[in-house]
């Protein structure tokens, strides 16, 4: 049995077939045949029979299924289509954003985005850490090409001063 990266609930952009840039709510999802069944995306029309005589038989329409393939994940917090990565966070696989980092899963939204800032936080002090590493080597390269440049100077003139006294 497969796995896919849609479920029950989450709102997905239909980005191939007749129904494409229809967005909607998944309501059903199949792994074995990965087919997904999308709110009011694929209607087709179903003539039913009747089967008693409190029911009744007639044209009915009702979503059909639509390959997974078709179809993208919005993401809840920038709104857009997007890929699903996984992280695994306390020990649990999530469903991420690949364009903004959000979780996609309801349950974990909250532990992601402490994470998600965390992580802005240590690769912002990193950061400047390292510009002022590179500041600092900059300066000792300044500082040593002008000793080396004043030493040349004295050699020159102490020869210049010996040549002239012979």
């Amino acid at each position: 049995m497969a796995k896919l990266f849609v479920k029950k609930g989450d709102t997905v952009v239909v980005i191939a077939g007749k129904e494409k840039g229809k967005t909607a709510k998944v309501l059903g999802v199949s792994p074995k045949t990965n087919k997904v069944l999308v709110e009011n995306v694929n209607v087709v029309t179903k003539h039913q029979r009747r089967k008693s005589q409190e029911d009744k038989g007639g044209i009915i329409k009702k979503s059909a299924p639509l390959c997974a393939s078709n179809v993208m994940v919005v993401c809840p917090d920038c709104g857009k289509a997007t890929r699903v990565a996984h992280k695994e966070i306390e020990g649990k696989k999530v469903r991420v954003c690949k364009k903004c980092g959000a979780s996609l899963d309801k349950a974990m939204a909250k532990t992601v985005k402490k994470l998600a800032k965390q992580e802005k936080k240590s690769s912002a002090k990193e950061e400047k850490s390292t510009q002022a590493k590179v500041e600092g080597t900059k300066t000792e390269k300044k500082t040593t090409t002008k000793k080396a440049s004043t030493t040349a100077k004295k050699s020159t003139t102490k020869k210049e001063v010996v040549k002239e006294e012979e």
